[in-house]
């Protein structure tokens, strides 16, 4: 066969598929184009979701933090509780101190306690009224009596204070101090219950539900205190001071 009837006979065969017309390339480039983009967006839901659980993971701490920083607060309140301890251990400040009057009520001390600037819980008691005092710290206790007796003239008080477990009672009298007494002989002459306030083993709270009156100085102003004062004299409705007058 010569080589011009080859060539015809390879004219003449139909086309295998192996020579692509340029149209059907570009369709082929169009599928394949479209094939990738559709797979590249299945590629990109993963991160998203991860992007998703990133970002939840990052509300999770945040709201974490927000709980942490609230904990302090409760922390904060433990270590002031640590802190007040200690200071009553070491002595810096008083775990109890009292002062013990013979003034027959304890209305009246509270608000001697009102016009002297002095922060108490005052009670009734028949041997004399007790005044509880708050100002702890230092030397408070100290300052608090000699305002009381150096404001009411003449009214002498015996203060009474626990510092590291240590008990210290003295008689104060026009803002000086003066004669130290042993505590029983000062526990054998008051109240049952000023000796378990100095000890620990009561609290005023315990003692008002117990039934005993209490006044409270801060729920006075200096007019309702001068009225009380003025209640209490000869001059007012009925009894008496027993001793002191209000300078």
């Amino acid at each position: 066969m010569s080589t011009d009837e080859h060539d015809n006979k390879d004219q003449n065969l139909p086309d295998s598929g192996h020579h692509l017309s340029e149209e059907e390339v570009e369709r082929a480039l169009a599928s394949f184009e479209a094939e990738f983009n559709q797979d590249q967006d299945q590629a990109d839901r993963p991160v998203e979701h991860s992007e998703s659980s990133v970002d939840d993971e990052a509300g999770l701490n945040s709201e974490s933090a927000d709980q942490s920083s609230a904990e302090p607060d409760g922390a904060d309140g433990v270590e002031a509780d640590f802190d007040q301890e200690l200071e009553g251990l070491i002595g810096n400040r008083a775990k109890a101190a009292v002062m013990v009057t013979r003034l027959a009520s304890a209305e009246l001390l509270a608000a001697f306690c009102q016009i002297s600037d002095i922060s108490a819980w005052c009670i009734q008691a028949r041997e004399g009224a007790v005044a509880v005092l708050r100002n702890l710290d230092g030397d408070g206790p100290e300052a608090a009596i000699r305002d009381l007796t150096t404001v009411v003239s003449g009214l002498s008080a015996i203060l009474a204070v626990n510092r590291a477990d240590k008990l210290e009672v003295t008689l104060w009298i026009s803002g000086r101090s003066g004669q130290t007494l042993a505590p029983p002989i000062l526990f054998a002459a008051t109240a049952d219950f000023v000796e378990d306030l100095m000890i620990g083993t009561t609290t005023v709270d315990r003692l008002r539900q117990d039934g005993a009156a209490v006044f409270d100085s801060g729920e006075y102003n200096r007019e309702k205190a001068m009225g009380i004062i003025a209640s209490h004299t000869r001059f007012g409705a009925g009894g008496s001071t027993r001793q002191g007058r209000v300078e």
